[in-house]
Parts: C-alpha cells; sequence; structure tokens
C-alpha cells in the first residue's frame, strides 16, 4: 500500500506527527500542507514534515489520494466546504477529531454523495505541547486508533484507513460514532473538565497559590492535562456537551457520596467507597505507556 499524495490541512502536532509516521513507514511519495497560518506551513516545510506548502485547503486537497484534516473540531464542516469541489470517489479522506458525531453530520451535509470516502478517526495519543516542533512519527505507534464508520462509508476506504492506521503501529477499534462519545465523554472529556474545575478553584482562592507550591507529584499527575490547549478544549467539551454533562451529573453523585460519609463520620462507607475505586483502578490496564488525551 502506497499513497502518492498526502493532502494535510493542519499542520500542528496531529497533522505533522501523521505525515512523519507515513513517511517513515514509506507510505507516501509526497505530502503537500497547509494550515491557516502560513508561518505554520513555512515551518513545517523547512522541519521536512511537509514537501510542499498549499496556499489553500483546496490546493493541499488536488491531486491528493489520501487527505488528513488535523483541524480543531469546530473547523471541521468549514474544511470540508472548502475541499468538497476536489473530493474524488478513490480518495480516502480521515480526521483525528475527539469527537465523532458532530464530524460525521458535517460529513453528510457537506460531502452528500462522497460521504463515503470519508473514515472519521480518533487516535488516542497527543500531547499538552502543541505545535509542528514537537511533531514525532512515533506519536500514534503502539497507540488505539478508533475508526466510527457510517452506514455509508465505503468497504475499500474503510480496509485501506485500516490497513494504514496499522502499518505505522496503531492498535485500529471500530465503534459507532454515538458509542465513541458517550465513552470518551467519561473517559477524557470529564477528567478534562475536572482538571479544569480543579486549577480555577485554587486560583480563586486567596492562598491558591501558596497552596499550590506545597503540591507534589499526586497533584502533577492529577492536574497534568489542565495545562491543555484552551480553544481546541472549548470545542471539544461544547461538541461532546451532551453526553459530558450527562457524565458530569453521574460524577456529581458519586463526590456527594463520599461528601455524605465525612459528613456523617461513617468511616466504614468511606473505606467501602475508597476501596471500590482502588478496586477499580487496579483492574484497569491502558493498551500503552503513552498518555491518551
Amino acid at each position: 500500500m502506497m499513497f502518492e499524495q498526502l493532502g494535510l490541512i493542519g499542520c500542528g502536532l496531529m497533522g505533522g506527527s501523521f505525515a512523519l509516521a507515513l513517511k517513515r513507514a514509506g507510505l507516501v511519495k509526497r505530502v503537500v500542507g497547509y494550515s491557516k497560518s502560513p508561518s505554520t506551513t513555512e515551518r513545517a516545510r523547512l522541519l521536512g514534515v511537509i514537501d510542499v506548502e498549499a496556499p489553500s485547503a483546496l490546493l493541499a486537497v488536488s491531486g491528493a489520494d489520501i487527505v488528513l484534516l488535523a483541524v480543531p473540531v469546530a473547523a471541521t464542516e468549514a474544511t470540508f466546504k472548502a475541499i468538497r469541489h476536489l473530493v474524488t470517489p478513490e480518495m480516502l479522506i480521515i480526521d483525528v477529531g475527539s469527537t465523532k458525531r458532530d464530524v460525521v453530520d458535517a460529513a453528510r451535509r457537506v460531502l452528500k454523495d462522497n460521504v463515503g470516502v470519508f473514515v472519521p478517526a480518533h487516535p488516542i495519543a497527543g500531547s499538552e505541547m502543541s505545535g509542528v516542533e514537537h511533531a514525532d512519527a512515533d506519536l500514534y505507534h503502539g497507540r488505539q486508533v478508533i475508526l466510527t464508520p457510517i452506514e455509508r462509508t465505503r468497504t475499500a476506504q474503510l480496509q485501506r484507513a485500516r490497513d494504514m492506521w496499522t502499518a505505522i503501529g496503531s492498535h485500529v477499534v471500530e465503534m459507532a460514532p454515538e458509542t465513541h462519545d458517550a465513552a470518551f465523554a467519561a473517559v477524557s472529556h470529564l477528567p478534562h473538565l475536572l482538571a479544569f474545575s480543579l486549577m480555577n478553584a485554587l486560583d480563586a482562592q486567596a492562598e491558591g497559590q501558596k497552596f499550590l507550591s506545597l503540591a507534589g507529584p499526586g497533584f502533577r499527575d492529577f492536574s497534568r492535562i489542565a495545562a491543555s490547549d484552551p480553544k481546541i478544549w472549548r470545542d471539544i467539551l461544547m461538541a461532546n456537551r451532551e453526553e459530558l454533562l450527562a457524565q458530569s451529573q453521574v460524577f456529581q453523585r458519586a463526590l456527594q457520596a463520599f461528601e455524605q460519609s465525612i459528613q456523617s463520620g461513617d468511616t466504614d462507607a468511606l473505606e467501602k467507597l475508597i476501596a471500590n475505586a482502588s478496586e477499580t483502578r487496579a483492574r484497569w490496564r491502558m493498551n500503552s505507556g503513552r498518555t491518551p488525551r
């Protein structure tokens, strides 16, 4: 399997890492890249992430047999609109968005009869660091990539997407877009919301900075994801707000159970709640040593 040209729309960490991974695996002959910021596109070329700078998303797609959308989820529909006139039935289009229902809906609305060439993907990979200078050919290696095909996804494109992700070392899983969004509201979007809230709660206290100066490794591990990109996470939390708010309600009930046992001095109940959490955590095993988004 070899692609003649990758049209890369979004030359940041995720897009840049994908281009480097395809190049290293010998899967692509040429990478044409476009970013909203011309300086990003130029930096990507100077770093060898892309071979050619395109002045628009449409021209990045011109002549491509594989296209990656590595843009914020809120920009997906506008990106589809920008490229739709050059989408061909033979092309493979993929994305790396952290939400899938909104992305699939945008594809249906804009691509219409060509929606079958789009294979939605969410690689469980990333970093708090953003920008093409942090692009890493190993970013997707050993990580899960979730594909969320719809009934109109073409069999040939789905197989090529599976083969391509596998060839760069990813573990491919398939599920419905709705199932994906419910799961990631629980295991990714809610944890980010909690980390953001904790940092803001500390910042709002007069003694907050003093408290932070005493924090150790446990706090560092818990709060790490609060350093994530604000615009990206604003878009993700809004895109998946229904599932996220449902998970927030579940969490608030769990927190209340702890508060009630502490308030009433019920040490047995408190210990049981902690034991249940500890056992659940001990049973969980992540697929890889690196931190998912």
